[in-house]
């Protein structure tokens, strides 16, 4: 189960994908992330983006799409994700997972743990 921590309220998405969408907060570049989810923990898998962001640089091997890049990501299981809003950007997050999508951290200092769970509680 998909467990979504924000300000006081827990969510449980009962998923093994879901999706992340954001903002980039200095090139105002639109990220769109696909993840895997399971009991070891979540892994990006996939991820397009419009374009490079500060500190986010387009990966070698990316394919080139009209208006922006799309690529697999390589990278580790992490077993807590930790999102911070930095209040710089005109929203927060868009999770989408099991048919249903949540716009999550649209305030400055209200940040996101996501993490694999039985119960979230």
């Amino acid at each position: 189960m998909l467990c979504v921590a924000t300000a006081g309220a827990v969510l449980a998405l009962a998923t093994q994908t879901f999706t992340l969408d954001w903002t980039h907060s200095v090139t105002r570049t639109r990220w769109h992330e696909v993840w895997a989810v399971g009991p070891a923990g979540l892994r990006p898998v996939a991820a397009e983006v419009q374009g490079p962001g500060a500190g986010m640089e387009i990966p070698e091997g990316a394919q080139r799409l009209p208006g922006g890049w799309r690529y697999r990501v390589q990278g580790p299981l992490q077993p807590l994700v930790l999102l911070a809003s930095s209040g710089s950007t005109p929203s927060g997050w868009r999770l989408c997972a099991a048919g249903a999508c949540h716009d999550l951290g649209t305030t400055e200092g209200d940040p996101l743990r996501l993490w694999w769970g039985d119960g979230c509680g």
